[in-house]
């Protein structure tokens, strides 16, 4: 299976990220992880965002850390609805909220 790990990057990358990225590899996924794989020193932010792209087409699901506080990812999840991607949440940092949430979009995402 081909994953995109949807995760904060900017303000730091959670460990528990790193560690499931480097399970899905170690089960023989190939993996898109943001802060490894996409340039990081780009000063304006186009040349990650276009790699994400190209990953996020060619990905089959994506397995998401999410952080509401992180705008990167709220653009991947954008690109992921607009592709009919398959999400799979795998950790909330923030509980959910009463009403319409990313949240319950991401959960509908199967």
């Amino acid at each position: 299976m081909n994953i995109y790990i949807l995760c904060p990057v900017r303000n730091g990358v959670p460990i528990e990220a790193r560690e499931y990225a480097e399970e899905m590899k170690g089960a023989g996924h190939a993996v898109h992880f943001p802060p490894d794989d996409a340039p990081q020193d780009d000063p304006t932010g186009n040349a990650i965002c276009f790699t994400h792209l190209k990953a996020m087409r060619e990905c089959d699901s994506v397995h998401v850390f999410w952080d509401v506080n992180s705008k990167g990812s709220h653009f991947d999840l954008g690109m992921a609805y607009a592709l009919g991607k398959h999400v799979l949440i795998v950790k909330l940092y923030q509980p959910d909220t009463e009403g319409k949430s990313y949240v319950k979009v991401m959960e509908s995402m199967k």
